[in-house]
């Protein structure tokens, strides 16, 4: 039953990404203007991580346990730091997934320190929890709205995690700039494509 909940969610993903490539718009010409008005977060699914899943048996407090980012994945993160800093985003405060490949890849950014969140963790393993953890995703985007309302928001997750909330699938690296409304629900987003 996992395996055919898996298979059907890698079919929906995969005509999903087709879409989502065929739809994604041209980057803004300035980020900085909605990152800050308290209304917008910006999601973006980890860098390029050679391979599919986790190992068996891996372990959060052990990255040479988990699927990590490659040396095109690191560089992947870097550059998409440096075209952050030219659409006018210098600082952040940066959410992470406890996964070494979301907190590597939010580190590379070098938008700040970077704040792990459980809520932006993987449920890829066990389906049953992307009500839950969406639940927990919503609540973690509403608090830091109004904590950081005039502070560029970015948080580094994964691709069950941020289809489940704004149905969006991203490929590794892409990210989507997504329009919060006042009960933590995303009522639009913009696409735009990682660094390759």
């Amino acid at each position: 039953m996992v395996i055919r909940a898996q298979l059907q969610f890698w079919q929906r993903a995969m005509a999903m990404l087709v879409i989502s490539l065929c739809l994604s718009t041209t980057a803004l010409a300035n980020l900085a203007g909605p990152m800050t008005d308290g209304q917008h977060i910006l999601l973006m699914r980890h860098a390029d991580a050679p391979g599919f899943s986790d190992p068996a048996g891996h372990r959060l407090d052990q990255c040479s346990t988990q699927r990590n980012l490659g040396e095109f994945g690191k560089k992947q993160a870097e550059r998409t730091g440096q075209w952050l800093s030219q659409q006018g985003i210098e600082s952040a405060k940066v959410f992470s997934s406890p996964w070494c490949r979301c907190i590597d890849t939010a580190t590379l950014l070098k938008k700040g320190s970077v704040t792990i969140d459980p809520a932006l963790g993987s449920f890829f393993e066990n389906m049953g929890q992307a009500n839950q953890k969406t639940e927990a995703l919503r609540q973690l985007v509403q608090k830091s709205l109004k904590q950081f309302p005039k502070t560029p928001i970015i948080m580094v997750s994964h691709h069950v995690n941020i289809e489940a909330f704004t149905g969006v699938v991203l490929g590794s690296g892409d990210m989507v700039l997504v329009k919060i409304g006042p009960n933590g629900k995303p009522i639009s987003h913009q696409v735009l494509p990682g660094m390759r």
